[in-house]
């Protein structure tokens, strides 16, 4: 190994703050047994705890009708194209009522940009919602969704914050962040919130008491360097406000896109790009693996590669699924997974607090 990339992992591992330079070149490096002993470390050190987090949600996609024409997605449809829904009420409730049955106490609702769905059509969902389900979490609407929204409404994104955040919304997720390079956004997504439309969404929603997570997805048309500079977009915001929750990266997956030529990332590229994203968010809490896009044992294996989280148990999960990708589990699994690794599996909710803390064996 580099005398000097050991010297560097030694000096990140003890706290030092990681330069966008020195990222570059833990990216550029091959050794991945490196990486993870020291993201592990910054883990343990962050996270001395002995147990490992998970959740129980559901992706509800209450659209997907778009405008974005994004050239990584598989599951949208254009206006007036076949296949193109809105969630009705009934379907909407039977699935937030099943996910409650399985234990859940959130759902992840994100649609995409709707032509006419305005700031109304919203609240009133949310207002159904909350008033059907009282105590359910609705972590909703990515922030390109937010920007979209209030360009749509004529409103500012101020406004369309604080008048969801009043109907109901609790906690903002961290989709279509892609890639925060707006060279690569220009490529992939040319019609979707610019990097900074999307860093003051989420600027916006910290700053009247909301939280939430970030993301990042990677191995597309982006460079190693820019993977680092969208860390460090996260990592200056994060230091301003403090209202990232936790960080999820997963790998582009390229089938049935109008990207499918790409080489399709492995597991290797997604350990090692996690690794150095738990070496270079010093700020962030949490970092979660992604077990829905690497499969199961890869997601166990992230928990020593810097995640100190599982995810979700993603009842329901469509977008990636679109892609040709597809990967289910039950509670009870996530649980052995994180037993196997060493850990005491403890579910959470989106705010990483402990929900409970049962053995393994009550819901074998």
């Amino acid at each position: 190994m580099n005398s000097d990339i050991d010297k560097l992992l030694e000096q990140t591992i003890a706290g030092r703050r990681l330069a966008p330079e020195d990222g570059v070149r833990l990216l550029e490096s091959h050794d991945l047994a490196a990486l993870g002993r020291a993201a592990d470390a910054t883990t343990r050190r962050l996270h001395p705890e002995n147990y490992r987090t998970y959740n129980i949600d559901r992706n509800i996609n209450y659209t997907n009708v778009c405008t974005s024409g994004c050239s990584f997605c598989a599951f949208s449809r254009k206006p007036g194209e076949n296949g193109g829904y809105v969630i009705e009420r009934a379907e909407l409730f039977e699935k937030i009522g099943e996910t409650i049955a399985l234990g859940g106490d959130q759902i992840l609702l994100q649609g995409g940009m709707h032509p006419e769905l305005d700031i109304q059509w919203y609240e009133n969902l949310l207002k159904d919602i909350k008033s059907e389900f009282p105590r359910i979490n609705i972590h909703g609407f990515g922030p390109p969704e937010i920007a979209h929204l209030a360009e749509l409404s004529g409103l500012s994104v101020e406004t369309v914050l604080e008048r969801l955040k009043t109907a109901g919304l609790g906690s903002l997720p961290g989709g279509g962040a892609e890639i925060l390079v707006d060279e690569v956004r220009n490529k992939v997504s040319p019609c979707k919130a610019s990097t900074e439309q999307w860093l003051d969404v989420c600027r916006k929603w910290h700053s009247i008491g909301g939280r939430g997570s970030a993301t990042m997805m990677f191995g597309h048309v982006e460079t190693l360097s820019q993977r680092i500079e969208h860390l460090q977009r996260l990592r200056q915001l994060q230091d301003e406000t403090g209202g990232f929750t936790a960080f999820i990266c997963w790998t582009f997956q390229p089938g049935n896109t109008q990207l499918a030529e790409t080489p399709k990332a492995g597991a290797f590229e997604y350990l090692k790009t996690l690794a150095v994203a738990r070496l270079f968010l010093d700020n962030f809490p949490n970092i979660q693996a992604s077990w829905v896009t690497q499969g199961l044992k890869i997601g166990q294996l992230a928990l020593r590669f810097g995640a100190n989280d599982m995810g979700s148990l993603m009842i329901e999960e469509n977008v990636v699924a679109a892609a040709g990708t597809s990967f289910r589990t039950s509670e009870s699994e996530i649980r052995r997974l994180i037993d196997q690794a060493g850990y005491e599996p403890c579910r959470r909710n989106v705010f990483y607090e402990l929900i409970d803390r049962p053995s393994i064996d009550d819901i074998s």
